[in-house]
């Protein structure tokens, strides 16, 4: 009845796993789509963190918060993806997600707090 994070995350991610087999142009595909997102993720990152400003008092909680939403995904990334089979495609959209979650977050707080 009960099944392993193991045996849950094959049941999601081996059919991407033989999408992705069938062609070159597939694997490049989910390959391109994982560097635009880590691309977003980033910029994201780096616009909320420059019109928020620099650290003081305030904004110490707003980055610790987002570093802490950065550590949660990583975690939760790490086990939900499986480790046996294109880690390294997992590995990026593990990061791309994270950064996009951690820009979210500034966005909002940004929204709220400062204009």
């Amino acid at each position: 009845m009960w099944k392993s994070p193991t045996e849950i995350s094959n049941s999601i991610f081996y059919p991407l796993k033989t999408w992705v087999e069938e062609s070159s142009g597939n694997w490049n595909m989910l390959l391109g789509s994982g560097f635009v997102l880590l691309l977003i993720g980033l910029v994201l990152l780096y616009v909320y963190r420059k019109r928020i400003g620099k650290p003081d008092e305030r904004t110490n909680q707003i980055y610790l918060k987002s570093a802490y939403i950065m550590l949660c995904g990583v975690v939760l990334f790490d086990i939900i993806f499986p480790q046996e089979y294109m880690w390294q495609i997992f590995f990026l959209f593990k990061y791309a997600f994270v950064f996009i979650a951690s820009g979210i977050y500034l966005a909002v707080r940004y929204k709220k707090e400062f204009s």
